[in-house]
């Protein structure tokens, strides 16, 4: 049977490939002898793959290490740091930037303060200092990002552009694609910060290998988010998790409880939630009423989507979740009457980064379908471009 030369330039891709595969997914670098047994190749086959793997700049030997009897096996390593990409959180108070090579690893970050009042220019403003700073802490320039995912406040569509946005109203309609692209020239894409925050449980939190989950951002901007047969899930324009716009739920007062508690009179809005939680877990009664009454509203929408999806596992994530040991159990008794099953509920531990690193992730999606998918191509470009 004749070959052709098409069949073994594929041949030698995925090849290639499988050896990447190998030693992205390595805890320690490999020999040759080792790779070899990873990918079913020969020791010939293996000896080229990687010759031609380290004149690309995709992995590098390692040097052995001092002190070992004979000559010892040279080993080999994926180069996390051929490549970074940048993940962004862009709130209501904050922006964050975070630069992480290809294995994850953040190697910058940055972050400035808004708020409510801050101008649409200018928090776009604070958002390129966050930006300048975590490229700055990683020692890199702009050119050598190769992907950027930005997670956004408010209802995200497809196209990127934000559609609505309560708490920001001069926020709608920003085009954060078309704004980044201008200074950073790669791959860009704007999703809703509780998706990132669940994509970045599913991959790097408490639900890590879960397959079906409920996200709850439980905070004063409440939002919802779901994680389908292991994948983020957006549905026809965007918008799934949404369902605090239906006001039923009462989603979008139910943090009035909490502000409305005598323990936090006189306390700013912003103050009152933490308050009303620790005399609550001091055993206040009014408080612990009122967190009742937030946990009930917070069941109906949970509800809605416990029993749409049936999930494995309900993350609670968002500011909120820092005082989990007062709220997951009176949300769980909220839970039992509406649903057939309540799915166990654990709060999130990323904290603050929970955004930024589902961007991240995000990110690194987008460069595993580019370069290391069967369907890719492995040879490492020059420069990164932005896609149209």
């Amino acid at each position: 049977m004749q070959v052709s030369g098409g069949d073994l330039q594929r041949l030698r891709q995925l090849n290639s490939l499988s050896s990447i595969r190998a030693l992205r997914n390595a805890r320690a670098p490999l020999t040759l002898t080792e790779l070899a047994a990873a990918t079913g190749l020969s020791r010939g086959s293996i000896v080229d793959v990687v010759t031609d793997l380290q004149d690309r700049g995709w992995i590098a030997a390692v040097e052995p290490a001092p002190g070992g009897m004979g000559r010892p096996a040279r080993r080999y390593r994926f180069r996390a740091d051929a490549g970074h990409v940048l993940g962004l959180d862009i709130g209501v108070h904050k922006v964050l930037a975070t630069v992480t090579d290809l294995a994850g690893r953040a190697v910058g970050s940055g972050r400035t303060s808004v708020s409510s009042g801050t101008t649409r220019e200018e928090r776009l403003e604070a958002m390129f200092r966050a930006v300048d700073a975590a490229l700055i802490a990683a020692g890199l320039d702009a050119s050598d990002l190769w992907g950027v995912t930005a997670g956004s406040v408010g209802v995200v569509g497809r196209d990127g552009v934000i559609r609505r946005v309560d708490a920001l109203p001069d926020w709608v309609g920003v085009d954060l694609i078309g704004i980044l692209g201008d200074r950073l020239s790669c791959p860009i894409t704007i999703e809703n910060d509780s998706k990132l925050a669940a994509l970045a449980e599913q991959r790097l939190g408490v639900a890590a290998g879960v397959r079906d989950l409920v996200y709850l951002h439980a905070g004063r901007r409440p939002g919802a988010s779901l994680i389908l047969n292991g994948h983020l899930h957006h549905g026809f324009s965007g918008a799934t998790g949404e369902v605090g716009l239906m006001g039923i739920t009462h989603w979008r007062t139910m943090a009035g409880h909490l502000e409305r508690c005598p323990v936090a009179a006189g306390a700013a809005p912003e103050d009152a939630a933490a308050l009303v939680f620790g005399a609550a877990r001091a055993g206040d009664p009014e408080a612990l009423a009122a967190v009742e009454l937030y946990a009930r509203d917070l069941a109906l929408g949970t509800a809605a989507m416990v029993l749409t999806l049936d999930p494995e596992l309900v993350v609670l994530g968002g500011g909120f979740s820092r005082s989990a040991d007062v709220l997951l159990e009176p949300l769980a008794r909220a839970l039992e009457p509406h649903c057939l099953r309540v799915p166990e509920i654990r709060s999130s531990r990323l904290g603050e980064e929970c955004v930024v690193l589902g961007a991240a992730c995000l990110a690194l999606d987008r460069i595993d379908r580019q370069f290391f998918s069967p369907e890719g191509e492995i040879a490492r470009p020059a420069a990164p471009q932005r896609v149209s």
